[in-house]
Parts: structure tokens; C-alpha cells; sequence
């Protein structure tokens, strides 16, 4: 088996590579070189080439010296050799940390080992008369022993010192790095953890509603990366919720678990390569999306990185993820992404191709498409509420197609009523522009007996409660919206007021009901997925509710699933003494045609543009709160 440049190191702990935290000595730091770039399947001779163009140039000469001198290595050195072996800065952190507490540590120590003969005689020393020999002979030793025990004493508090400090260190780097020694995982000011893991830095890094799916991953990995014929897919998602900007309702447990429950079928199949998954998490609200994307970037060599899936949410910091991953030459499935455009042709922000990418999910004008033919045929009189920015202040692509929907689809634009054309900034706080927003559904002089809703499902309640208790809360109102409101509680009081009837009307995949249902031709796929997600998987279980309570964790196991399906591909049509780069993967992604993937949702493939096919097949109108009412007449 050809293994690409670079592998990733697999060891019992199966990390990406020692751990420098751990070297007693300086020996032991060399070692901790050496198994790096032995590791790293790297020579003396790439090394030398690849430190020309860093901080420090080194020979093949300069190598092997310095690493087997019986000696810690010069602090230059060590920074040329880190980046040699592909490290970023802060990768090399913890490795420089240990460097200047070794250093420390033996600049404070007395040498080891050092003949008597060698030390130089004390000046001022007396020299005994040899009439009194044995008194001076016994003084001497005396003072000897003496200085022996300072020194001695000395030494101890050094050493002491110098562990008390390293203890310190530890503990401020893992503060720093969500309670590991992974470099790549950082604590942010908020608390939440964001980076790249393999699972192996512990089961509670992005909180511990994510510990089964974690555990889970990280024993799959174990197990795939032992005999060496192994690619990694990342998942890049907005994981952990501390932050109140969090666009993303917890759905992301149920995500993880899909996008793992892919991974572990492909696995059980009798294909090549299997799939070790990294998890990457730009945080909740995406606002650290690049540091974690640059991670990514630089390790699709070293980790054999050929596919991300994932990438969050429909809204400019995506955009920006997905245009840095493609200039990686890394192909892309979007899982949640909607946004008319959203797609290899970059129609969505207007500046140039998104070469690599693919989505899954169904796009907001597939969805809105939907709602206009199931609208009762009567005239309606619409109005538009719309956000256009996420609270982070960027570009919310998902409200922004939701609006241009609205204005262009035929069935739906021929309602609205332009005078009645509401925005709102969620920076502002929702507590008193929603009340004032539904307040003026009452006073237009028109019966506004619908409302084309383009924001997010997070404030949602609180915009429904506003139409309850608006003045003439008795006219029955349509919220019509998109995907997102899947997230919505159909158990919302303001869905179930006898005196304030409102409808919610969204599209998205079939409900878990619908799924099973005899009329879904296929049904057996997802009663499948269904099966092998409620199973057992290394020892922990996922809820079969996250299967009934929201549509991510289908999705995210069917972008999976169409990254592993290229990748098999690509290996089944290359070299079978080698493993698929990313190159021959995304080749594979576009040519997907003709039902190509048996996903969670069903049969599909991948256009030209990276879109899914058959979207009509799936595109399904629910229905939340009051019946929709046939007729729009004010009451009394």
C-alpha cells in the first residue's frame, strides 16, 4: 500500500504526534523529534527542503547532529524542524514551552557527572600542616560535607521550583486548549471550545451533550487508522452552545450523531479505504470559523484529509469557509445549506465559482416552490418580516434568499403587499420590535392575513406571541417560512390559542412518520439509517428522538454519505496499491448523476452545479398550529 507524504502518526494514544509536555529530559525531547518526523513518513533530505522557505534553514548535516547529540537542541533549530514537519505556529506551541523548560531546567542544574578532577580548586583554601593532618583532615570534611548538603539542598529547590513551574505551564496550556494538550482545540473568551479533534482529546471538549457521539468517534477512529488504509472526511460544524447567538437550537447533537452513524456504516462495508472522522468546530455562531478552517487547510496533507463535510449554516462566514477550502483544492457536502446560489457556481455572494462544493439539503426556492402550490387559491394579502444580517452583524444568506423568494416565486409574489414590508437587526433585541412590527398588521387599512417570515426559527416564539396578542389577534394569520422553522416546538402556546388563530406553514424533508410511511417508495433507507443510528456504537446509543425531533441528523449522514461514495469511487477507479487524494474525490463528487447515492432521504445525485437531484421527491409542506383556513375574510 502506497502511503501519501506525510501520515498521521498512530501510536496508543493516537495523536497527530508526540507529546513534547511529556519529555522528562532532553533526550527524550529529541526522541519526541525524531518519532515526529519519523511519523510524518518525512527524510533528513525532505526536511532540508522543506525548511527553505522557513524561519530557520537547516541541512541534512544540521539535522542529524542535532539529533543525536547528546544534548537539547538550539531553540532556532527546533522552530525550523517544527515547521520542516508541517507544524503551524500554534502546533509548535507546546513543543517551544517544553524546549525553555528543559532549557531552564538544566542552565539551573549542576552538570551530571562531573569528575572530582575536573572541578577548580577553591582559592583561599587553607592547606594543612602536617603536624596537625588528621584535626585539619577532619575540619576539612567537615566543611566538605557541609557544602555538599548546600548544593545538594540548592539543587532540590531548583528541581523543585522548575517542577512547580512545569505543573503551572500545564495547567495554563490546557486552560487555554479546552482541558488537552491538543494545540489544535482552543478555549475561547466565552468558554466555548472550538478546533480540530479526532476524538481522542477527550469525550467532553464541545460540551457534555456531545460525550456519547464523541466516544463514539473517537473509538472508530482507534480502529481505523490500525492497519493504515485510511482517508479522513472533517466535519465542519458549529458545535457547543454557550453562546446566546447560537443560530443552531441544539439541533447540532443530532447532526454529529448522523454524520458519525455515515461513517461507521461505510466502514462496516467491504470497501476501501475506510474513514477516520475529524470533528471541527467553528463554535455556535460560526465567529471562529477561520482559524479552524485554517487547521484544516493545513493538515489535508498530514492527516490525508480529502473531504470536508458540514460547513454550518447558510451565512457569510460559511461562504467564506467554503471559498478557503476550495482554494485548498478540498471538495465540499454542505449539509444545512439552503441559500439559492449557495453552490459551486458562487451565485450566492457574486464572486466567482466555489469549485469542490455540493449540497444535500433542498434550497429555499425548492422549498417556497412547495408552499405556493399547496396555498388555497383565494387572495391573500401578505406581509414581510426579514432580517438580513446574523447576530454577529454578517450577511444571514439564509433570510436574504428567503426574502428574494418571496418577492420573485410567481405563487407567492402576486400576495404581497408592498406598504407592509417590516425588517428588523436581531443586534437590536426582538423584546420590543416584534410587538410593534405585528401591532401595524392591525392599523394598514388591509387585512393582513399572512406573513411571509424571512428570519430565523430563534425568534420565531417570540414573534408568534406577538401576533397573539396584537389588537385584532381574532383574524386568523399564515406564517409562511422555511426550513429552519423544523427547529420550531409545535407545542408553542402561541400555536394553540383558541383566540388568536395562527398557521405556520414551512417545507423541508418528510417527517420520521412520513419517512416510514407505505407511501415512501423509499422507505426501506431510511428505516435503515434509522436502525443502524439506534444501535449500538462502541458501547454508547444515540436518542431516537434527535430522529424525530429535527431533520439534521438525516442530512448531515446523507453529505457523509455522498463524500464516502465519492471517495470509494475514486479508489475503485485509481491505483488499488493507493490511496484517493482530494483531486480524484471531488472529481468523483460531480459526476454522482443518476440516483448515484442511496441516502437516509432517499435516492439522489448531484448536479453539475453541486445541487441535489430529485428534489421533488422529498420537498414536503408541514403544517403547524390552526388548519389553514380557506377563506381570508376579517371576522365580524
Amino acid at each position: 500500500m502506497t502511503q501519501p507524504e506525510n501520515p498521521p502518526i498512530a501510536h496508543s494514544e493516537q495523536r497527530r504526534w508526540p507529546d513534547p509536555l511529556l519529555a522528562r529530559n532532553h533526550k527524550d525531547f529529541r526522541n519526541a523529534l525524531i518519532q515526529l518526523y519519523k511519523g510524518r513518513g518525512l527524510t533528513y533530505r525532505k526536511l532540508e527542503k522543506a525548511s527553505a522557505d522557513g524561519p530557520e534553514k537547516l541541512s541534512s548535516t544540521t539535522i542529524h547532529n542535532a539529533l543525536n547529540k547528546d544534548a537539547l537542541p538550539g531553540r532556532n533549530f527546533v522552530v525550523g524542524f517544527l515547521h520542516a514537519c508541517g507544524l503551524s505556529e500554534t502546533e509548535q506551541e507546546p513543543w517551544l514551552t517544553r524546549w525553555e523548560e528543559l532549557s531552564w531546567k538544566e542552565t539551573a542544574s549542576p552538570q551530571e557527572n562531573t569528575p572530582q578532577d575536573a572541578v577548580p580548586a577553591q582559592t583561599g583554601q587553607p592547606v594543612p600542616p602536617a603536624e596537625h593532618g588528621r584535626r585539619w583532615a577532619r575540619l576539612l570534611g567537615g566543611r566538605s560535607r557541609l557544602r555538599t548538603a548546600v548544593v545538594a539542598g540548592t539543587v532540590l529547590a531548583l528541581a523543585g521550583a522548575v517542577g512547580v513551574v512545569w505543573q503551572w505551564r500545564q495547567h495554563d496550556f490546557k486552560e487555554q486548549h479546552c482541558g488537552t494538550f491538543n494545540p489544535g482545540l482552543v478555549t475561547e473568551a466565552d468558554g466555548e471550545c472550538t478546533g480540530v479533534t479526532d476524538g481522542s482529546d477527550g469525550a467532553a471538549v464541545f460540551g457534555s451533550d456531545l460525550k456519547p457521539v464523541m466516544t463514539a468517534i473517537g473509538a472508530e477512529n482507534r480502529n481505523v487508522i490500525k492497519d493504515g488504509d485510511y482517508v479522513t472526511v472533517a466535519f465542519l460544524t458549529p458545535l457547543t452552545s454557550k453562546d446566546a447567538n447560537n443560530l443552531t437550537i441544539g439541533q447540532y447533537v443530532a447532526e454529529l450523531e448522523g454524520a458519525y452513524t455515515a461513517v461507521e456504516e461505510a466502514n462496516k462495508k467491504n470497501t476501501r479505504p475506510k474513514i477516520r472522522l475529524l470533528v471541527a468546530s467553528m463554535a455556535s455562531s460560526q465567529k471562529h470559523w477561520e482559524r479552524t478552517v485554517d487547521q484544516l487547510v493545513a493538515r489535508r496533507d498530514t492527516d490525508r484529509l480529502v473531504a470536508v463535510a458540514g460547513m454550518g449554516l447558510s451565512q457569510q462566514e460559511t461562504v467564506d469557509a467554503a471559498r478557503k477550502l476550495s482554494k485548498a483544492d478540498l471538495p465540499m457536502v454542505g449539509d444545512l445549506i439552503t441559500a439559492d446560489g449557495f453552490d459551486a457556481t458562487g451565485a450566492v455572494d457574486g464572486k466567482g465559482p466555489i469549485n469542490g462544493l455540493a449540497r444535500v439539503a433542498l434550497s429555499n426556492k425548492d422549498q417556497l416552490t412547495a408552499i405556493s402550490k399547496q396555498l388555497p387559491s383565494a387572495q391573500r394579502t401578505a406581509a414581510l418580516v426579514s432580517t438580513s444580517v446574523t447576530p454577529n452583524g454578517t450577511r444571514d444568506l439564509y433570510t436574504a434568499s428567503l426574502n428574494r423568494g418571496f418577492r420573485t416565486i410567481k405563487g407567492l409574489k402576486k400576495h404581497l403587499d408592498d406598504t407592509s414590508d417590516f425588517k428588523f437587526d436581531p443586534r437590536g433585541g426582538t423584546g420590543a420590535i416584534l410587538p410593534t412590527i405585528t401591532q401595524n398588521f392591525c392599523s394598514t387599512g388591509k387585512t393582513i392575513d399572512t406573513v411571509y417570515y424571512a428570519a430565523r426559527v430563534k425568534y420565531l416564539p417570540d414573534f408568534l406571541d406577538a401576533l397573539a396578542k396584537r389588537s385584532c389577534h381574532t383574524q386568523p394569520i399564515t406564517v409562511v417560512t422555511g426550513s429552519d422553522a423544523a427547529a420550531l416546538d409545535p407545542k408553542t402556546e402561541a400555536l394553540h390559542d383558541p383566540d388568536a388563530p395562527i398557521t405556520v406553514l414551512y417545507a423541508s424533508f418528510p417527517s420520521a412518520d412520513q419517512f416510514r410511511s407505505a407511501d415512501n417508495p423509499s422507505r426501506g433507507l431510511y428505516n435503515a439509517f434509522a436502525k443502524a443510528f439506534t444501535s449500538h456504537h462502541h458501547g454508547q446509543q444515540f436518542p431516537a428522538e434527535h430522529l424525530t425531533s429535527s431533520y439534521w441528523g438525516i442530512v448531515a449522514h446523507d453529505a457523509v454519505l455522498t463524500a464516502a461514495t465519492a471517495l470509494h469511487r475514486a479508489a475503485a477507479h485509481g491505483d488499488p496499491s493507493s490511496l484517493p487524494n482530494r483531486y480524484a474525490v471531488r472529481n468523483e463528487l460531480y459526476a454522482l448523476r443518476n440516483n448515484a447515492i442511496a441516502g437516509a432521504s432517499g435516492h439522489f445525485g448531484i448536479d453539475k452545479n453541486g445541487n441535489r437531484t430529485n428534489t421533488h421527491t422529498v420537498a414536503t409542506v408541514h403544517r403547524l398550529g390552526r388548519p389553514l383556513p380557506a377563506t381570508t375574510k376579517r371576522p365580524g
